[in-house]
């Protein structure tokens, strides 16, 4: 490699005559050159924060403690930008414990002066994480001058996302009593209650109350709106309100309303206008985004076109510069979907010799894959493997596969695997035992189980859930079938 480099560096100070423009021989030149190479490779540049706290993406993970190690070491400086970049970025990958942490620490230990927009991020992550009491607490504490209409926003965004009607209607009326209902935000939040209630004939009456108060839709209310006419599959509604927004001109029709569009022509069986929206949407997005790509990759594979699929795959992998883990969950689940077996097991093999943080969520597409299509030996056999990795799968990816033989009727096995679910359970990381399972579980453990297994499932368990009747009455029935059994013995 020295060498190489050497005779390159040679070859350019010959075509400038022999001599650099220093004046130093050639010869010197090089050798300089190849020692400051050297010296650069020897000294890499050190990591950034963000690059530190981004593979550290298990949820239960701390980041506080990761940030204050990166601040103490030398030549490394907290910014308050960059703290705010971080749990903006943290939000955006649904990594909203870990934002919270962020956003608190920064607040109490004085690295970021908090806004109204900062108490807004904040208020949000509460609610998301704590609940609307929680959010509203923390509203009331705010000061008359912190309370803006971006906190305001905040909490009826709190109010929506709990599908909370009453209070959201009411506090988006005093928002209005108190002027600060002046752009689409608001309004997107009740449209967005109203789809998440179901009630789609609400959506078009909020829109029209939003024009008729001088507000000018953007991309996102009239997402929205075609979305309402698409559930109610009033395409003709739907191609009205995208045809008004494509000759608005102050509105740039991007590629996620095409793809919207796209979406609702699919749940319509309306595949050649499906085809076009799709195209239309492809050459809207930005080539470098990943998200687009794995909205198209998603809905190509809702479509079953494998070619598609597979196309838009080889261009996002030429394209972008980072593939995360978020990329390869799509992907697998567009091939699963497909039925593509082999090569979503391949990818599954990509993806582990890639740099990425290890993440079950990962392979667990593949296994929730097996489990619908009856391939239970596959889905553990995966677990098998991982395990001879010294990989210990989530409770989760023990539940997916318990799941399928509850499905089928294998108690035995679905008490096994449950079994291995809790002993590696975690609160506050998204699984909670599916209660159907559990009560076949402890019914067939109260008839048949020793009572000592019964004991330690429902120890297991409990860590879990509440202790409830079916564990009492499971182990009730154990004990007494001891008792008889000591008994008989003893008669």
């Amino acid at each position: 490699m020295a060498s190489s480099s050497l005779f390159a560096a040679a070859r350019r100070l010959l075509r400038l005559g022999g001599r650099c423009r220093s004046g130093i021989p050639a010869s010197r030149a090089a050798a300089s050159s190849s020692r400051s190479n050297a010296e650069e490779k020897r000294q890499p540049r050190p990591p950034s924060l963000q690059s530190t706290l981004w593979p550290l993406g298990h949820p239960g993970t701390l980041l506080v403690p990761e940030i204050e190690l990166w601040a103490a070491r030398p030549g490394n400086r907290l910014r308050a930008v960059e703290l705010q970049r971080i749990v903006k970025e943290l939000r955006k990958r649904r990594r909203h414990c870990q934002a919270l942490e962020v956003s608190e620490w920064m607040n109490l230990e004085g690295h970021v002066k908090f806004l109204p927009k900062d108490h807004a991020v904040h208020l949000d992550l509460i609610g998301e994480i704590h609940g609307v009491g929680a959010a509203e607490t923390y509203f009331n504490n705010l000061s008359n001058n912190d309370k803006t209409e971006k906190p305001y926003g905040a909490l009826l965004n709190c109010y929506t996302r709990e599908l909370l009607v009453d209070k959201a209607l009411d506090h988006f009326q005093k928002m209005k009593e108190l002027g600060f209902v002046f752009s689409t935000l608001p309004y997107n939040n009740l449209m967005g209650l109203y789809t998440n209630l179901g009630q789609h004939e609400k959506v078009p009456s909020v829109m029209a109350e939003m024009k008729n108060n001088g507000i000018i839709p953007d991309n996102f209310s009239y997402r929205i709106c075609i979305n309402s006419y698409g559930a109610r599959a009033d395409f003709f509604g739907l191609e009205n309100t995208l045809e008004e927004m494509e000759c608005e001109p102050q509105i740039t029709v991007d590629w996620n309303t095409y793809a919207v569009v796209a979406n609702n022509y699919i749940k319509g069986n309306l595949r050649e206008k499906a085809y076009s929206a799709l195209q239309k949407a492809e050459s809207k997005i930005d080539k470098r985004n990943s998200d687009s790509y794995n909205h198209l990759i998603s809905l190509y594979g809702h479509l079953g076109d494998k070619s598609e699929v597979k196309r838009l795959w080889a261009l996002q992998m030429s394209n972008c510069k980072r593939h995360i883990n978020k990329d390869y969950t799509t992907m697998l689940a567009a091939l699963m979907k497909l039925d593509a077996i082999t090569e979503a097991e391949a990818l599954l093999k990509e993806w582990e010799s890639s740099k990425n943080a290890f993440d079950f969520q990962v392979p667990n597409i593949l296994l929730t894959g097996y489990r619908q299509k009856d391939m239970l030996d596959k889905a553990e056999t995966l677990i098998d493997d991982f395990l001879k990795k010294g990989k210990v799968p989530t409770s989760t990816s023990w539940a997916i596969v318990a799941i399928g033989y509850a499905e089928k009727g294998n108690v035995v096995k679905a008490y096994e695997l449950t079994k291995n679910a809790l002993r590696v359970y975690a609160p506050n990381t998204g699984w909670i035992p599916r209660s159907s399972m559990i009560e076949m579980i402890l019914r067939y453990l109260g008839d048949e189980g020793e009572l000592k297994d019964v004991e330690t499932f429902v120890d297991l368990l409990k860590v879990a859930v509440p202790m409830n009747s079916d564990m009492t009455e499971a182990l009730a029935r154990a004990r007494a079938r001891e008792e008889k059994k000591v008994e008989e013995t003893n008669a």
